[in-house]
């Protein structure tokens, strides 16, 4: 009787986080709470600030690079992929991106998510549709008048591995965003990515695939909704990608072309992390893409 208790707490456990894309899109964001917490440092082309707002209730912290100048700037909103939240710090490995961005011009925010310090809340488990609805906080924050050199009209994404698989999400809940890149992106198919969390966890997470309907899995994935997708993407994935299969993004770029969705691919000799050449040809693709759909 415990173990069938067990299973059926699980269970509803796994209902209870799992949000479809039409429920994403039937909500209101804009919790308000926006502030900026403090100054991290002035540089000599952006100030960089801590800031909060609400999500679901829960104080979710970021940081911005904030160009020199009144603007309005472009918006971009590098998206962090998979760090364990315990160990994750404000200033992530994706700051590098954030600054070489606020250098070229553009007001970039970067979230780090609930659960992860100093955000209030639990980290998310398998899908990460939780951290989406943060992100969607966000953007309607920055609508509002969060900052005020913001264009909020020009705003884009880049999301590498778990942050491209939210990138994914976000898309097609917020179609007024202008573009969309994707850096050794996770899967449009949650089902895809919940057996790879599970082979990378060595089974301690992901366990919702057992216990998640099909059509539950169906109606969470962006997969399932592609067709509707109004957002320009640029997909760029590593060829010696030993953490997420590059087949993945071939697979969603042929998809894309397949349903006549604007979306350019491009491929590299790299790993997960692009260094080097690799990253030097990422960046100047991201620019060119950047500067079509923001400028």
């Amino acid at each position: 009787m415990r173990q069938v208790a067990f299973a059926l707490g699980f269970l509803a456990l796994a209902w209870a986080q799992v949000s479809t894309l039409p429920e994403l899109r039937s909500r209101t964001y804009g919790e308000g709470g926006f502030r900026v917490e403090r100054v991290l440092e002035e540089g000599p082309r952006f100030t960089r600030v801590q800031f909060s707002h609400l999500s679901e209730g829960l104080r979710v912290h970021g940081f911005a690079n904030l160009p020199r100048g009144k603007g309005p700037f472009p918006v971009v909103v590098v998206l962090h992929g998979y760090v364990e939240p315990s160990r994750y710090r404000l200033l992530a490995y994706t700051a590098r991106y954030a600054d070489w961005l606020a250098g070229e011009g553009f007001l970039v925010l970067h979230p780090n998510y609930r659960g992860h310090p100093p955000s209030e809340g639990a980290p998310a488990r398998g899908l990460r549709h939780a951290y989406a609805v943060d992100v969607l906080h966000l953007l309607a924050e920055v609508r509002k008048g969060a900052f005020p050199q913001a264009d909020a009209g020009r705003i884009a994404l880049l999301g590498h591995s778990m942050g491209g698989g939210i990138a994914q999400v976000v898309s097609l809940v917020d179609p007024g965003l202008k573009g969309v890149v994707l850096y050794g992106s996770m899967s449009g198919d949650e089902r895809r990515n919940l057996e790879r969390i599970l082979q990378w966890s060595g089974g301690a997470r992901g366990r919702e695939l057992f216990t998640l309907p099909p059509e539950a899995l169906r109606q969470a994935s962006p997969w399932t909704y592609l067709g509707e997708l109004s957002v320009p993407y640029s997909v760029h994935h590593g060829l010696k990608d030993a953490q997420v299969p590059p087949e993945w993004s071939w697979e969603l770029c042929r998809r894309l072309k397949a349903l006549g969705k604007p979306v350019e691919c491009f491929s590299y000799p790299a790993g997960h992390l692009f260094q080097g050449e690799a990253d030097r040809r990422f960046r100047q693709r991201v620019l060119a893409f950047l500067g079509r759909v923001l400028r």
